[in-house]
Protein backbone atom coordinates (compact mmCIF):
# COMPACT_ATOMS: atom_id res chain seq x y z
CA UNK A 1 0.00 0.00 0.00
CA UNK A 2 1.15 3.49 -0.71
CA UNK A 3 2.45 5.48 2.22
CA UNK A 4 0.68 8.59 0.95
CA UNK A 5 -1.75 10.11 3.45
CA UNK A 6 -4.64 12.45 2.83
CA UNK A 7 -6.97 14.70 4.69
CA UNK A 8 -10.45 13.21 5.09
CA UNK A 9 -12.44 14.03 1.99
CA UNK A 10 -15.88 15.56 1.87
CA UNK A 11 -18.32 12.99 0.55
CA UNK A 12 -19.42 13.61 -3.01
CA UNK A 13 -23.02 12.66 -3.89
CA UNK A 14 -21.71 9.48 -5.53
CA UNK A 15 -19.45 8.44 -2.65
CA UNK A 16 -22.24 9.19 -0.18
CA UNK A 17 -24.52 6.96 -2.23
CA UNK A 18 -21.91 4.20 -2.12
CA UNK A 19 -21.76 4.38 1.65
CA UNK A 20 -25.55 4.38 1.88
CA UNK A 21 -25.79 1.35 -0.41
CA UNK A 22 -23.25 -0.49 1.70
CA UNK A 23 -25.31 0.14 4.81
CA UNK A 24 -28.52 -0.93 3.10
CA UNK A 25 -27.09 -4.08 1.58
CA UNK A 26 -24.95 -5.13 4.51
CA UNK A 27 -26.74 -3.43 7.36
CA UNK A 28 -27.39 -6.72 9.10
CA UNK A 29 -23.68 -7.45 9.50
CA UNK A 30 -21.99 -6.67 12.79
CA UNK A 31 -19.60 -3.74 12.57
CA UNK A 32 -17.13 -5.23 15.06
CA UNK A 33 -16.54 -8.67 16.50
CA UNK A 34 -14.35 -9.56 19.43
CA UNK A 35 -12.26 -12.07 17.49
CA UNK A 36 -12.72 -10.78 13.95
CA UNK A 37 -12.88 -6.99 13.56
CA UNK A 38 -15.30 -6.00 10.83
CA UNK A 39 -16.32 -2.82 9.13
CA UNK A 40 -17.06 -1.22 5.80
CA UNK A 41 -14.90 -0.49 2.79
CA UNK A 42 -15.29 1.96 -0.08
CA UNK A 43 -13.38 2.20 -3.33
CA UNK A 44 -13.13 5.17 -5.67
CA UNK A 45 -10.98 6.18 -8.59
CA UNK A 46 -7.51 7.56 -7.90
CA UNK A 47 -5.49 10.08 -9.86
CA UNK A 48 -2.60 7.60 -9.83
CA UNK A 49 -2.41 4.97 -12.55
CA UNK A 50 -2.70 1.44 -11.18
CA UNK A 51 -4.11 2.64 -7.85
CA UNK A 52 -7.53 3.15 -6.28
CA UNK A 53 -8.65 5.34 -3.42
CA UNK A 54 -9.52 2.75 -0.77
CA UNK A 55 -10.99 3.44 2.65
CA UNK A 56 -11.72 1.20 5.62
CA UNK A 57 -14.03 2.18 8.48
CA UNK A 58 -14.60 0.45 11.81
CA UNK A 59 -17.17 1.83 14.24
CA UNK A 60 -18.16 0.51 17.61
CA UNK A 61 -19.28 1.98 20.90
CA UNK A 62 -15.79 2.73 22.21
CA UNK A 63 -13.85 3.17 18.99
CA UNK A 64 -14.02 4.71 15.53
CA UNK A 65 -11.33 4.24 12.92
CA UNK A 66 -11.15 5.38 9.32
CA UNK A 67 -8.21 4.98 6.99
CA UNK A 68 -8.18 6.31 3.44
CA UNK A 69 -5.16 6.12 1.14
CA UNK A 70 -4.23 5.11 -2.38
CA UNK A 71 -3.76 1.33 -2.65
CA UNK A 72 -2.23 -0.47 -5.63
CA UNK A 73 -4.76 -2.65 -7.46
CA UNK A 74 -2.40 -5.58 -6.94
CA UNK A 75 -3.35 -5.53 -3.24
CA UNK A 76 -6.84 -6.89 -3.98
CA UNK A 77 -6.68 -10.61 -4.71
CA UNK A 78 -9.61 -11.84 -6.74
CA UNK A 79 -10.90 -8.40 -7.73
CA UNK A 80 -11.84 -7.82 -11.37
CA UNK A 81 -12.23 -4.14 -12.23
CA UNK A 82 -12.66 -4.70 -15.98
CA UNK A 83 -16.44 -5.21 -15.63
CA UNK A 84 -17.94 -1.72 -15.62
CA UNK A 85 -21.52 -2.88 -14.96
CA UNK A 86 -22.75 -3.09 -11.39
CA UNK A 87 -21.81 -6.50 -9.99
CA UNK A 88 -21.10 -8.26 -6.71
CA UNK A 89 -17.47 -8.72 -5.75
CA UNK A 90 -15.44 -10.78 -3.31
CA UNK A 91 -11.76 -10.14 -2.81
CA UNK A 92 -9.02 -10.66 -0.25
CA UNK A 93 -6.22 -8.49 1.12
CA UNK A 94 -3.44 -10.64 2.58
CA UNK A 95 -0.81 -9.24 4.89
CA UNK A 96 1.64 -10.78 7.35
CA UNK A 97 -0.50 -9.51 10.23
CA UNK A 98 -3.69 -11.06 8.87
CA UNK A 99 -6.27 -11.25 6.10
CA UNK A 100 -9.19 -9.01 5.16
CA UNK A 101 -12.06 -10.75 3.39
CA UNK A 102 -14.18 -8.22 1.53
CA UNK A 103 -17.70 -8.50 0.05
CA UNK A 104 -19.65 -5.84 -1.77
CA UNK A 105 -20.30 -4.40 -5.19
CA UNK A 106 -18.55 -2.40 -7.88
CA UNK A 107 -19.88 -0.21 -10.65
CA UNK A 108 -17.48 1.37 -13.12
CA UNK A 109 -14.58 0.63 -10.79
CA UNK A 110 -16.15 2.21 -7.70
CA UNK A 111 -18.11 0.54 -4.94
CA UNK A 112 -18.52 -0.36 -1.30
CA UNK A 113 -19.14 -3.26 1.03
CA UNK A 114 -18.10 -4.92 4.26
CA UNK A 115 -14.94 -6.64 5.39
CA UNK A 116 -13.92 -9.09 8.10
CA UNK A 117 -10.40 -9.21 9.46
CA UNK A 118 -8.78 -12.50 10.46
CA UNK A 119 -5.59 -12.02 12.44
CA UNK A 120 -2.58 -14.23 11.81
CA UNK A 121 -2.10 -16.11 15.08
CA UNK A 122 1.67 -16.40 14.67
CA UNK A 123 2.33 -12.78 13.79
CA UNK A 124 2.70 -11.35 17.34
CA UNK A 125 5.21 -14.06 18.26
CA UNK A 126 7.28 -13.46 15.12
CA UNK A 127 7.32 -9.73 15.80
CA UNK A 128 8.21 -10.30 19.45
CA UNK A 129 11.21 -12.34 18.37
CA UNK A 130 12.42 -9.22 16.57
CA UNK A 131 11.88 -7.08 19.67
CA UNK A 132 8.47 -5.60 18.80
CA UNK A 133 6.04 -6.34 21.63
CA UNK A 134 2.68 -5.07 22.82
CA UNK A 135 0.68 -6.14 19.77
CA UNK A 136 -2.96 -6.38 20.87
CA UNK A 137 -5.92 -7.05 18.57
CA UNK A 138 -6.43 -3.42 17.56
CA UNK A 139 -2.73 -2.88 16.94
CA UNK A 140 -2.47 -6.04 14.84
CA UNK A 141 -5.39 -4.86 12.74
CA UNK A 142 -3.64 -1.51 12.20
CA UNK A 143 -0.42 -3.31 11.26
CA UNK A 144 -2.33 -5.31 8.66
CA UNK A 145 -3.90 -2.18 7.17
CA UNK A 146 -0.55 -0.40 6.94
CA UNK A 147 1.30 -3.53 5.83
CA UNK A 148 3.82 -3.74 8.64
CA UNK A 149 5.41 -6.94 7.38
CA UNK A 150 7.94 -9.16 9.11
CA UNK A 151 10.45 -8.24 6.42
CA UNK A 152 9.86 -4.51 6.97
CA UNK A 153 10.35 -4.93 10.73
CA UNK A 154 13.56 -6.85 10.10
CA UNK A 155 14.83 -4.13 7.74
CA UNK A 156 14.15 -1.35 10.22
CA UNK A 157 15.77 -3.25 13.08
CA UNK A 158 18.92 -3.61 10.96
CA UNK A 159 19.10 0.19 10.54
CA UNK A 160 20.02 0.64 14.25
CA UNK A 161 17.38 3.29 14.87
CA UNK A 162 16.89 4.59 18.40
CA UNK A 163 13.43 4.62 19.97
CA UNK A 164 12.14 2.04 17.51
CA UNK A 165 9.15 0.10 18.82
CA UNK A 166 5.87 -1.31 17.56
CA UNK A 167 4.12 2.05 17.42
CA UNK A 168 7.02 3.61 15.53
CA UNK A 169 6.91 0.79 12.96
CA UNK A 170 3.26 1.64 12.29
CA UNK A 171 4.11 5.34 12.07
CA UNK A 172 6.95 4.54 9.66
CA UNK A 173 4.53 2.80 7.33
CA UNK A 174 1.90 5.52 7.60
CA UNK A 175 4.33 8.33 6.77
CA UNK A 176 6.62 6.48 4.37
CA UNK A 177 9.81 5.98 6.37
CA UNK A 178 11.51 3.03 4.69
CA UNK A 179 15.01 1.71 4.04
CA UNK A 180 15.45 3.77 0.87
CA UNK A 181 14.48 7.00 2.63
CA UNK A 182 16.91 6.30 5.49
CA UNK A 183 19.73 5.27 3.16
CA UNK A 184 19.22 8.35 0.98
CA UNK A 185 19.33 10.64 4.03
CA UNK A 186 22.53 9.04 5.25
CA UNK A 187 24.14 9.20 1.81
CA UNK A 188 23.30 12.92 1.72
CA UNK A 189 25.53 13.39 4.76
CA UNK A 190 22.95 13.23 7.57
CA UNK A 191 23.52 10.26 9.89
CA UNK A 192 20.02 10.27 11.34
CA UNK A 193 19.18 7.50 13.81
CA UNK A 194 16.27 8.90 15.88
CA UNK A 195 12.90 7.35 15.03
CA UNK A 196 10.93 10.44 16.06
CA UNK A 197 13.06 12.64 13.83
CA UNK A 198 12.54 10.31 10.85
CA UNK A 199 8.76 10.53 11.27
CA UNK A 200 8.96 14.30 11.68
CA UNK A 201 11.07 14.51 8.51
CA UNK A 202 8.30 12.81 6.56
CA UNK A 203 5.54 14.86 8.13
CA UNK A 204 7.24 18.19 7.41
CA UNK A 205 8.92 17.29 4.12
CA UNK A 206 12.62 17.07 4.98
CA UNK A 207 14.13 15.20 2.02
CA UNK A 208 17.60 13.98 1.09
CA UNK A 209 17.55 16.51 -1.77
CA UNK A 210 16.98 19.33 0.71
CA UNK A 211 19.90 18.16 2.87
CA UNK A 212 22.22 17.95 -0.14
CA UNK A 213 21.22 21.41 -1.36
CA UNK A 214 21.87 22.97 2.05
CA UNK A 215 25.27 21.27 2.25
CA UNK A 216 26.11 22.69 -1.18
CA UNK A 217 25.30 26.16 0.17
CA UNK A 218 27.71 25.65 3.06
CA UNK A 219 25.27 24.65 5.80
CA UNK A 220 25.40 21.61 8.09
CA UNK A 221 22.04 21.70 9.89
CA UNK A 222 21.06 19.23 12.59
CA UNK A 223 17.76 17.37 12.57
CA UNK A 224 15.82 19.94 14.62
CA UNK A 225 16.99 22.80 12.43
CA UNK A 226 15.98 20.92 9.28
CA UNK A 227 12.49 20.42 10.69
CA UNK A 228 12.23 24.08 11.72
CA UNK A 229 13.36 25.18 8.25
CA UNK A 230 10.54 23.15 6.69
CA UNK A 231 7.92 24.25 9.21
CA UNK A 232 8.62 27.90 8.50
CA UNK A 233 9.20 27.56 4.76
CA UNK A 234 12.92 28.37 4.63
CA UNK A 235 13.57 26.22 1.58
CA UNK A 236 16.97 25.96 -0.15
CA UNK A 237 15.48 27.96 -3.03
CA UNK A 238 14.35 30.75 -0.67
CA UNK A 239 17.75 30.74 1.07
CA UNK A 240 19.40 31.16 -2.33
CA UNK A 241 17.13 34.16 -3.03
CA UNK A 242 18.19 35.73 0.27
CA UNK A 243 21.81 35.15 -0.73
CA UNK A 244 21.22 37.09 -3.93
CA UNK A 245 20.09 40.19 -1.99
CA UNK A 246 23.17 40.18 0.25
CA UNK A 247 22.49 37.57 2.92
CA UNK A 248 24.68 34.67 1.87
CA UNK A 249 25.76 32.29 4.63
CA UNK A 250 23.40 33.89 7.13
CA UNK A 251 22.95 31.76 10.25
CA UNK A 252 20.09 29.31 9.78
CA UNK A 253 18.44 30.37 13.05
CA UNK A 254 18.34 33.93 11.70
CA UNK A 255 16.85 32.70 8.41
CA UNK A 256 14.14 30.88 10.34
CA UNK A 257 13.43 34.11 12.24
CA UNK A 258 13.29 35.90 8.88
CA UNK A 259 10.51 33.53 7.79
CA UNK A 260 8.65 33.85 11.09
CA UNK A 261 8.61 37.66 10.96
CA UNK A 262 8.32 38.15 7.19
CA UNK A 263 11.79 39.27 6.16
CA UNK A 264 11.64 38.38 2.46
CA UNK A 265 13.95 38.92 -0.52
CA UNK A 266 11.51 41.56 -1.77
CA UNK A 267 11.51 43.35 1.61
CA UNK A 268 15.33 43.45 1.61
CA UNK A 269 15.48 44.62 -2.02
CA UNK A 270 13.12 47.53 -1.28
CA UNK A 271 15.24 48.56 1.71
CA UNK A 272 18.36 48.40 -0.45
CA UNK A 273 16.75 50.82 -2.90
CA UNK A 274 16.10 53.25 -0.03
CA UNK A 275 19.76 53.13 1.03
CA UNK A 276 19.44 50.60 3.82
CA UNK A 277 21.84 47.99 2.54
CA UNK A 278 23.48 45.18 4.50
CA UNK A 279 21.52 45.73 7.68
CA UNK A 280 22.28 43.30 10.48
CA UNK A 281 19.84 40.35 10.48
CA UNK A 282 18.59 41.39 13.93
CA UNK A 283 17.83 44.87 12.60
CA UNK A 284 15.79 43.38 9.74
CA UNK A 285 13.85 41.25 12.19
CA UNK A 286 13.24 44.27 14.45
CA UNK A 287 12.03 46.26 11.43
CA UNK A 288 9.40 43.61 10.72
CA UNK A 289 8.39 43.19 14.36
CA UNK A 290 7.80 46.92 14.84
CA UNK A 291 6.48 47.73 11.37
CA UNK A 292 9.37 49.67 9.90
CA UNK A 293 8.35 49.12 6.29
CA UNK A 294 9.81 50.55 3.09
CA UNK A 295 6.62 52.59 2.74
CA UNK A 296 7.03 54.01 6.27
CA UNK A 297 10.61 55.04 5.49
CA UNK A 298 9.62 56.60 2.15
CA UNK A 299 6.81 58.64 3.72
CA UNK A 300 9.15 60.03 6.39
CA UNK A 301 11.58 61.09 3.69
CA UNK A 302 8.91 63.42 2.26
CA UNK A 303 9.26 65.47 5.46
CA UNK A 304 13.05 65.55 5.29
CA UNK A 305 13.77 62.56 7.50
CA UNK A 306 16.19 60.72 5.25
CA UNK A 307 18.97 58.33 6.19
CA UNK A 308 17.74 57.86 9.72
CA UNK A 309 19.59 55.06 11.48
CA UNK A 310 17.77 51.82 12.15
CA UNK A 311 17.52 52.42 15.92
CA UNK A 312 15.75 55.74 15.34
CA UNK A 313 13.31 54.21 12.86
CA UNK A 314 12.48 51.42 15.31
CA UNK A 315 12.08 53.97 18.13
CA UNK A 316 9.70 55.98 15.92
CA UNK A 317 7.49 52.92 15.45
CA UNK A 318 7.63 51.88 19.09
CA UNK A 319 6.56 55.30 20.36
CA UNK A 320 4.13 56.20 17.58
CA UNK A 321 6.07 58.76 15.56
CA UNK A 322 4.24 58.41 12.26
CA UNK A 323 4.26 60.37 9.00
CA UNK A 324 0.77 61.59 9.96
CA UNK A 325 2.07 62.87 13.30
CA UNK A 326 4.94 64.71 11.59
CA UNK A 327 2.54 66.20 9.00
CA UNK A 328 0.19 67.48 11.71
CA UNK A 329 3.10 69.12 13.57
CA UNK A 330 4.28 70.70 10.32
CA UNK A 331 0.87 72.33 9.85
CA UNK A 332 1.16 73.76 13.36
CA UNK A 333 4.49 75.38 12.45
CA UNK A 334 6.84 72.80 13.94
CA UNK A 335 8.95 72.13 10.88
CA UNK A 336 11.37 69.23 10.97
CA UNK A 337 11.82 68.72 14.73
CA UNK A 338 14.82 66.71 15.84
CA UNK A 339 14.08 62.94 15.87
CA UNK A 340 14.72 62.80 19.62
CA UNK A 341 12.19 65.60 20.13
CA UNK A 342 9.58 63.72 18.12
CA UNK A 343 10.09 60.63 20.27
CA UNK A 344 9.92 62.70 23.47
CA UNK A 345 6.69 64.36 22.33
CA UNK A 346 5.07 60.98 21.72
CA UNK A 347 6.33 59.53 25.00
CA UNK A 348 4.90 62.40 27.04
CA UNK A 349 1.69 62.88 25.10
CA UNK A 350 2.40 66.15 23.29
CA UNK A 351 -0.09 65.62 20.51
CA UNK A 352 -1.28 68.03 17.83
CA UNK A 353 -4.61 68.15 19.67
CA UNK A 354 -2.86 69.10 22.91
CA UNK A 355 -0.98 71.93 21.17
CA UNK A 356 -4.18 73.22 19.51
CA UNK A 357 -6.01 73.20 22.84
CA UNK A 358 -3.25 75.24 24.49
CA UNK A 359 -3.33 77.75 21.65
CA UNK A 360 -7.10 78.11 22.01
CA UNK A 361 -6.39 79.24 25.58
CA UNK A 362 -3.87 81.86 24.48
CA UNK A 363 -0.65 79.87 24.85
CA UNK A 364 1.05 80.60 21.56
CA UNK A 365 4.56 80.03 20.23
CA UNK A 366 5.56 77.42 22.78
CA UNK A 367 8.73 75.52 21.97
CA UNK A 368 8.81 71.74 21.84
CA UNK A 369 10.91 71.62 25.01
CA UNK A 370 8.34 73.81 26.78
CA UNK A 371 5.47 71.63 25.57
CA UNK A 372 7.19 68.47 26.81
CA UNK A 373 7.97 70.10 30.16
CA UNK A 374 4.32 71.14 30.57
CA UNK A 375 3.14 67.56 29.96
CA UNK A 376 5.74 66.19 32.35
CA UNK A 377 4.46 68.54 35.07
CA UNK A 378 0.81 67.76 34.43
CA UNK A 379 -0.27 70.97 32.73
CA UNK A 380 -3.25 70.02 30.58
Amino acid sequence: MSSKTREPRTLTPFSAALAACALLIFGGAKIARAQSPSGTWAMMHSDRAGYVDFSLTVSRADHHMQDETDWPLSSFQGLDTSNTARHDVKFTITRDAGRLDCDGFLENGEGAGIFHFFADAGYPQKMSALGFDGIDADKQFAMAIHDVSIDFARQMKAEHITGLNTDKLIAFRIFGVDKKFIDDLRSSGLNVTDSDKLVAFRIHGVTPEMVRSLHQQGYSPDEDTLIALRIHGATPEWIQQMSQVGYAHTDLEKLIAFRIHGVSPDFVAQLNQLGYSHLDPDELIAFRIHGVSPDFIAQLSHFGYTHLDSDTLISFRIHGVSPEFVAALDKLGYHHPDPDQLVSMCIHGVSPEYISDLRSRGMQNLTIDQLVSMRIHGID
